[in-house]
């Protein structure tokens, strides 16, 4: 997990790394991809490596948009590190992002071989997402994980079209370790991943945590904001508060989100929560938001590209559902830590 103490060097080597062990394909879906300097030539060189050792090497990434909204900010695509890639074999499409956003940050290594592996989670292919922003990097060993993967990936390069993305449905799946894990894809099955991130929430005995940049999804909202009402589970997290507040603005300007409004004041308020101040967007500024995308009800762990968000429903998304108390622990450590940092005061325990 990168919480903003990493260098561009950690992280990428940790990327590179996973792109450096294929052997037969890399099939990557990214959001924002613009890597300068040494992460760039580090990355571009993990592809020549690729190209010459055979592998089949497939890139789709969210093109360009003018919209204004307040979350995600748009992407900013490096054309030429793209002209780059392309030059050298890399298959390249761009899906448009439209009235939706192809929102993933996923590889899929030797899909098609017991020893395939995906790599996820909230990370950017950027400077900034690498070295000033929170966020959160994953890794799992499982050829039939993979392969939900790849079939979400087929979907959107066959017909780049966000909205026709990820209509298909996974089980869970059980790791070698026999950690049970679950992947869903929006926006497909966004109502699906929303309203079991709520009924987590809901039946949780313990703990809650939330780390998001924006708290928006209808469902989670009032689920949180009951729980937090009934006071007898440990919640607690971080947000982004430049970004929230602008959510909050726009919320102010429709008469049906009044209710959100004060579901999400009485989150704030009934429970303990880091707000980090970040940079407000704007073309060229530099991106410091607090990014990562973590859900944890006792010892489920949602995990992945999707923001706690409304919008979030209708992007390409992709969240890891992981049951595992160890890994929720770990995840729980991560989310006090950087709330801790913008402000949260130390959880404690709720009462029985």
């Amino acid at each position: 997990m990168a919480d903003g103490a990493q260098t561009d060097s950690d992280v990428g080597a940790h990327v590179t790394s996973f792109l450096d062990g294929a052997t037969q394909s890399l099939e990557i879906a990214i959001y924002d991809l613009r890597l300068a300097a040494a992460p760039g030539t580090s990355m571009l060189a993990s592809f020549h490596s690729a190209q010459k050792r055979g592998v089949t090497v497939r890139l789709i990434f969210n093109q360009d948009h003018a919209q204004t909204i307040p979350v995600p900010p748009p992407p900013e695509i490096d054309w030429e590190f793209v002209d780059q890639l392309k030059a050298i074999g890399v298959a390249v499409k761009a899906v448009p992002g439209v009235p939706d956003l192809m929102h993933h940050k996923y590889v899929i290594r030797d899909a098609a071989t017991p020893q395939a592996a995906v790599l996820s989670g909230s990370t950017n292919w950027t400077n900034d997402s690498w070295t000033r922003e929170e966020n959160v990097i994953f890794t799992v060993e499982s050829q039939e994980l993979a392969a939900a993967y790849r079939q979400d990936f087929e979907q959107l390069w066959t017909e780049p079209v966000v909205a026709l993305s990820g209509r298909f449905s996974n089980g869970w799946l059980s790791l070698k370790d026999s950690t049970r894990i679950r992947p869903y894809f929006c926006p497909g099955r966004a109502m699906k991943l929303v309203h079991a991130m709520s009924r987590s929430i809901d039946s949780a005995k313990k703990r809650v945590r939330v780390c998001s940049p924006v708290i928006t999804s209808g469902p989670i909202l009032g689920t949180l904001a009951e729980v937090i009402g009934r006071g007898d589970v440990d919640v607690s997290g971080v947000y982004d508060a430049t970004q929230m507040d602008e959510v909050q603005r726009q919320w102010g300007t429709q008469a049906t989100a009044s209710w959100k409004i004060n579901a999400f004041r009485s989150i704030v308020a009934g429970a303990s929560f880091g707000a980090k101040r970040s940079t407000p967007y704007a073309k060229g500024s530099v991106h410091d938001f607090m990014h990562a995308k973590i859900l944890i009800a006792d010892d489920y762990v949602y995990m992945g590209s999707f923001n706690l968000s409304h919008s979030g429903e209708s992007n390409a998304e992709n969240v890891l559902q992981v049951e595992s108390a160890a890994i929720a622990d770990e995840c729980v450590a991560y989310i006090d830590k950087i709330a801790a940092r913008y402000g949260a005061q130390a959880s404690k325990a709720a009462s029985p």
